[in-house]
């Protein structure tokens, strides 16, 4: 694996800016990675190796991303929407499983880490990349059984919405009244037509 400003310096670029959230998120994917043993995540035969579950959708989830490879579309990042600042760390060769949470001390800690900087985000940014691990986060093992339909690789599981039509793929759909149903028929949707019943003709 990189070194720690190279992974850091890559990030920022690869989100956009450097912030507080991309140094937690660097220095938590390459402790991740250290604890379940991977020291080459984004490359083969590692990459294959790595599930990762981010509960917050922030700068620091980037970060993971970049540090470790996993994506989205590879089905190796798994986003679980706690509004937690927390990553769980899978080696799926060894069983090994960590999560690591950032702690809430570490920004009151941040005057003592960079002191005689006066802008808070600056002392932030500062802070955490001299805190150690411990101060800066919290790590449990943990276990993680992964269903097989959510492993990455190609769709093993798929039924049609008896609503709506809509293919459902990875075992998504629900069961209500014994009618499968995809969740947007089964619960409702984020979003709602303009125009219902219509469809946008595309020349």
């Amino acid at each position: 694996m990189e070194d720690f400003n190279t992974l850091l310096k890559g990030s920022a670029a690869a989100h956009g800016h450097l912030c507080p959230g991309q140094v937690v998120g660097v220095r938590m994917a390459m402790l991740g990675c250290r604890l379940v043993g991977l020291d080459n995540p984004r490359e083969l035969p590692q990459i294959k190796q790595l599930i990762v579950y981010v509960e917050i959708d922030r700068c620091a989830t980037d970060a993971i991303a970049y540090v470790t490879g996993v994506k989205l579309g590879r089905r190796s990042l798994k986003f679980i929407d706690n509004g937690i600042m927390a990553a769980t760390f899978v080696n799926l060769e060894s069983g090994k499983a960590f999560r690591i949470v950032s702690t809430e001390t570490s920004r009151d800690l941040a005057p003592d880490y960079a002191p005689g900087i006066d802008d808070h985000h600056q002392q932030q940014l500062a802070a955490y990349i001299k805190m150690p691990d411990d101060v800066l986060f919290t790590v449990a093992p943990v276990q993680v059984d992964v269903p097989i339909h959510d492993m990455p690789g190609p769709s093993r599981f798929k039924v049609r919405c008896e609503a709506c039509g809509a293919m459902v793929r990875d075992k998504k759909e629900v069961l209500i009244n014994d009618r499968v149903l995809c969740r947007p028929c089964a619960y409702g949707t984020f979003h709602r037509p303009l125009d219902p019943g219509t469809h946008l003709t595309i020349a």
